[in-house]
Parts: structure tokens; C-alpha cells; sequence
């Protein structure tokens, strides 16, 4: 009999959630799940419990946590309900997990990957802004203590999956000259500023390749993703902002590229499913099913590449800017993005300026010489402050 390899998923209700369930429900044999989490979707989560008994399910507040175990008692579950970012860090580093999926959307995911670092876990990167917020930490917690982080992001798991076999986390191999991410360019591609101005939060959440929640869909849309995403490349891969292009590829069937010294460039390409960076992760260093649907190339007529009109879109200026003065700068700036995208999802704010909000908080004077992760966190709570009084004093 396989023992089968215990799973703690946070962040199961999102679309990342969701995806590692559909790969799991391909894999019954290899994989249990011994603890889901979910912020807000909770009846969701009591469905989740249901199909698959996890010891343990954490949700944000007291009150869910109430309605959660009663209905678990109701149907006779053994599953045990914790509470909060300690309820997280405890399923996190729980001795009998072998992988946490780390899917929390936000910084609010950071001390459970840190939690998990520190026990060692093989971690499934799903959360971006843990590598934006606390990269240089991250990385050395990983080591540290043996652990093993493997990108779940479509780009960084296309780039991880053809770099040399001798790569490791963190350290640029020396036959790799660079990198390029690629971008579906999200919504307004083509829009001009003038177009832009008038965007609402349904447009802005309606990615063209992607189903993905609110938070990530306007990102992607404003670019800052991307910008995010080269941040966390830098980290992942070793490399400078210089070593890291970004090419608009509407088709999102080749999901990044990585440019040998030699000239070659190797990419990886398939259908835009999370099934797949994320079976990949699972069965690493195998190939497990992923029950993504294959690609069909015969309706496949054309792989076309653009570069990024940062006058447009200036979310990549600002996560060049913030990596290469480093320290708690990418902090400040996934930060400010955060507020900003829930000031324009909640129209208190325009689409265009989520960016300027940003540009704005960058350039004031921040203690960014922040080495803890206790540091980081106040850092990223005093950007929220002045953020919102900022936002308070524009709208008066």
C-alpha cells in the first residue's frame, strides 16, 4: 500500500484552491488533504470538508469557526476548526504534512509560508507576494532548514521546468542569460489612456485567458502582476531586473522562455491551466496526470509577441525600481497595490490611478531597512495607513 503524501491547502476556496482539488481528484492514490483553509467562503469550505475529511480547516474569525464546527459535528466529521493566522502556521508546520500549498491571495499569506520554511516543507507557491514582500528571508529560511519551494505560478513554473537540471532555487545557473516572462497583456491591450480612464471593476476583471479572483484579474489588468511577477523572478531564479523581459503574448499558450548563453531559448508551452504548473509541483520530480484538457494544435494559428508599452502601463517601472533599491521596498509596493485595487474595486478610485497611488507612495520616505518578518509586516501596515489617509484626503 502507497502511503499517500498528507497535503495542507491554504487558500481552498480560490481558483488556485480549486485547481489543486481537480489535480487531486486525478490523483486519489497519491495525495490526502489534512487541512483546507478559506477567508470568507466558508460554506464552500464545509462542502470541501465534507468530500474530503481533513483533519483540520481554518477560517478567518470566531464566528465562522462556530458555523463551521457545528455543521461538521451535524454530519459526523472529525474535522477539527482553528482560527486565524496561528490556525494557519499550525497546519503550516504540522509535523505529519509533507506539502502546504501556500494559495492565500495577498501578504496576508507570508507567515504561514514563513511557518511552513521553518519546518521544513516542500512548499507549493502559489502566494507571489511572500517572494515580493520577504524574498531574501524567504530564500534563506528555505535553506535553513531544508525545505523546498516550487513555483505555482504559470510563468515561473514554465521557467523552472526548463532550466538546467543542476539549478537550484535561487541561483542563476551560468549557461542562463535571461529570462522572458510573457503577459497575455490582460483586458485593455490595445486601449489607449484616454479609453482607460472610464474602466470599471467588472471590465477590469474579465482576463482574457485567465479565470482568476477580483485581486489578481485587476492586477493582471494593470500589469502590476507582471510587475510582481518579475520581482519574484529576480528572487526565484537569481537574476537582475536586466535579466528579466516581459513580451505581451495574447495567445497564452507559451507561458515564458529562458535564453541560454549560447543563444538558444527554451520554452514550455500548453493550455492556460493551473492543473498543470501545479501537478508538476505535486509530482515533482516525476510527471503525474494533471486532467487538464491537451492543447489542440490544429486550432492553434499563430504565436504572436509585443513589447509592453510602459507609458501606459508604468506598473513594470515601479517593480524594476522598488527590487533594485531593495530591502523593504517591494514591501511598500505590493503595499500600495493592495489598497489600491481595493480602493478601485470599491470605485473610490479610477482604473488609471491605482498606478499613480503607487507611484505616490514610492516616493516617500519609508524605514524600509527591515530584516524580520515582524519588520515587514509593520512596514506593509504603516503603507496601509498612510495609503488610506491619502485616499481619505483625495476624496474630500
Amino acid at each position: 500500500m502507497i502511503n499517500k503524501t498528507l497535503i495542507s491547502l491554504l487558500g481552498a476556496t480560490g481558483s488556485v484552491g480549486k485547481s489543486v482539488l481537480a489535480v487531486l481528484n486525478d490523483n486519489p492514490d497519491l495525495y490526502r488533504l489534512f487541512a483546507v483553509s478559506a477567508y470568507s467562503r466558508v460554506e464552500q469550505l464545509f462542502s470541501i470538508c465534507e468530500k474530503y475529511h481533513p483533519v483540520f480547516a481554518v477560517v478567518h474569525n470566531e464566528s465562522q469557526a462556530s458555523w463551521l464546527q457545528h455543521q461538521c459535528i451535524e454530519r459526523q466529521l472529525r474535522t477539527e476548526v482553528l482560527v486565524g493566522p496561528e490556525g494557519l502556521c499550525t497546519v503550516a508546520r504540522d509535523s505529519a504534512v509533507q506539502v502546504v500549498v501556500s494559495g492565500i491571495v495577498g501578504v496576508a499569506g507570508l507567515p504561514s509560508t514563513m511557518a511552513a520554511a521553518k519546518a521544513g516543507k516542500r512548499i507549493l507557491l502559489a502566494n507571489k507576494e511572500a517572494l515580493v514582500v520577504a524574498g531574501d528571508l524567504l530564500l534563506k529560511t528555505v535553506k535553513e532548514h531544508g525545505a523546498e519551494l516550487l513555483p505555482v505560478d504559470s510563468e515561473h513554473s514554465a521557467i523552472f521546468q526548463v532550466m538546467p537540471p543542476n539549478f537550484q532555487v535561487g541561483v542563476c545557473p551560468p549557461e542562463v542569460r535571461k529570462i522572458i516572462l510573457t503577459a497575455s497583456g490582460g483586458p485593455f491591450r490595445n486601449w489607449t489612456l484616454e479609453q482607460m480612464k472610464n474602466v470599471t471593476p467588472h471590465q477590469a476583471c474579465q482576463h482574457p485567458t485567465w479565470s482568476m479572483g477580483p485581486k489578481i484579474s485587476v492586477a493582471c489588468a494593470t500589469l502590476m502582476n507582471k510587475g510582481l511577477e518579475l520581482i519574484e523572478g529576480c528572487w526565484l531564479f537569481g537574476l537582475s531586473p536586466n535579466q528579466v523581459d516581459v513580451l505581451i503574448h495574447p495567445q497564452s499558450i507559451i507561458h515564458s522562455m529562458v535564453e541560454m548563453i549560447d543563444g538558444s531559448v527554451l520554452a514550455q508551452m500548453g493550455p492556460s491551466n493551473m492543473q498543470i504548473p501545479i501537478a508538476h509541483c505535486l509530482g515533482y520530480p516525476n510527471r503525474i496526470p494533471s486532467g487538464a484538457k491537451p492543447l489542440d494544435w490544429h486550432s492553434v494559428h499563430s504565436l504572436t509577441f509585443e513589447p509592453v508599452d510602459e507609458s501606459r502601463f508604468p506598473a513594470l517601472q515601479q517593480a524594476r525600481a522598488a527590487f533594485l533599491v531593495g530591502q523593504g521596498m517591494p514591501c511598500v509596493l505590493n503595499a500600495a497595490n493592495e489598497i489600491a485595487i481595493e480602493a478601485f474595486l470599491s470605485k473610490r478610485i479610477s482604473f488609471l490611478e491605482m498606478t499613480a497611488l503607487t507611484e505616490t507612495l514610492l516616493a516617500k520616505n519609508w524605514p524600509i531597512a527591515q530584516s524580520s518578518l515582524e519588520g515587514l509586516l509593520a512596514l506593509d501596515q504603516e503603507v496601509r495607513q498612510v495609503a488610506e489617509e491619502y485616499l481619505s484626503v483625495s476624496s474630500d
